[in-house]
């Protein structure tokens, strides 16, 4: 099996330096700078689950080589149209796209591009990073990717997939009700990052300020009734489940948005919370806090020019 991973920074670099340790061929497409950097360097990862490093298979957009069996799409979503152009000429009728960008809003997207076909769903549980080195740091244990058919069948290419993404280092799990995955994940997400950046800290000090859990527990209904109203396919526990699991998240835990903030970068909040508050405004709900939120993203944002 062929494999294409679109980018090598935190998410594809881990996952498919993962499957290249397995003996996999994995080739990463890449934009020229990193390419260069790449061939000189290497890819490596540092991980409690073990280190490896290595000279990758690389490729631009404007190399020309056979299409690909399967696409491991892990780029930002504002960089999203960009990886739908480069995409293009490396896949063709049997190729399956795993696309684990945070939230749903990329899924029409990518199927309008590519073909409804194409596109399973897919999604990571994570926590890596790039250092100032250019390589990736794993930072916890966890290192999930869920993958399945969005209508829930049982495929024979999701089954094959499954079969070569198996025995490697990192954790790939085949989900037979991936599409509710993604929205407790999209869930989960947009909470997480909209108050590690509101407040400027990691979760641990939010968690335990007085009213703090409160807070977090409030944007969790407030967004889960937008995505209850849109018909997501939310547990009607989930709520009490992620109030449940913020108490084993590590003191210093941050969200990948609170980290690209720190470091001036762009962020995924119309992805995000912009999304869900395109939807809130549809269904007519009022969402207080998710507004405060992305106002805030907004203003970053407006700083950033």
């Amino acid at each position: 099996m062929r494999i294409l991973v679109l980018g090598a920074g935190g998410i594809g670099g881990y996952y498919g330096g993962r499957l290249a340790e397995s003996g996999q061929n994995v080739t990463f497409l890449v934009r020229p700078k990193r390419k260069s950097f790449l061939d000189k360097y290497g890819l490596t990862i540092h991980s409690e689950k073990g280190d490896y490093s290595f000279k990758p298979q690389l490729i631009t957009k404007d190399d020309r080589v056979e299409p690909f069996d399967v696409v491991i799409l892990s780029s930002k979503s504002y960089h999203l149209d960009h990886a739908i152009e480069d995409l293009k000429p490396f896949v063709n009728s049997t190729t399956s796209i795993i696309p684990v960008l945070n939230g749903v809003a990329h899924i029409p997207k990518l199927q309008s591009a590519f073909g409804k076909d194409k596109i399973l769903g897919g999604y990571c549980v994570i926590e890596t990073t790039l250092d100032t080195a250019g390589e990736i740091i794993h930072t916890s244990p966890f290192d999930k990717l869920y993958f399945g058919e969005i209508d829930g069948n049982d495929s024979k290419r999701s089954k094959h997939i499954a079969h070569a993404f198996s025995n490697t280092k990192a954790e790939f799990v085949l989900n037979p009700n991936i599409k509710q995955g993604m929205w407790h994940k999209y869930l989960m997400i947009t909470v997480l990052s909209s108050v590690t950046t509101l407040m400027h800290a990691p979760i641990g000090p939010i968690r335990d300020s007085e009213g703090g859990g409160d807070f977090i527990e409030s944007l969790y209904n407030e967004a889960a009734s937008i995505m209850r109203a849109h018909g997501a396919p939310l547990s009607h526990n989930i709520v009490d489940q992620y109030m449940k699991s913020l108490q084993q998240l590590s003191y210093h835990f941050k969200t990948s948005m609170q980290r690209d903030m720190e470091k001036g970068f762009n962020i995924e909040a119309d992805h995000l919370q912009g999304y869900l508050l395109q939807l809130a405004k549809y269904y007519k709900i009022n969402a207080p806090l998710l507004t405060c939120v992305y106002q805030s993203h907004k203003v970053y944002k407006e700083m950033l020019h």
